[in-house]
């Protein structure tokens, strides 16, 4: 991955804190996560935002192997 310095708002930087904190993640964390939701928003835009959300973490679950077989039937 390549790591490039930005310089950011501080007001944006003090916005990511309390929910960088409430989700477990660092600031600048925070920030990359609200840039990629952000662009998936932009790029999906009649799809609700939570759906979107859900995809976007299912994603995530999905690349580190978090994945449970659906059972039909059951």
């Amino acid at each position: 991955m390549m790591s490039i310095a930005l310089k950011l708002p501080d007001d944006l930087v003090e916005m990511a804190k309390p929910h960088a904190a409430a989700e477990y993640r660092s600031v600048p964390k925070q920030i990359e996560y609200w840039a990629r939701l952000g662009k998936l928003v932009d790029e999906n835009p009649s799809l609700p935002l939570q759906f979107i959300k859900d995809t976007f973490l299912a994603a995530q679950e999905a690349k580190t192997g978090m994945l449970t077989p659906y059972q039909f039937g059951e």
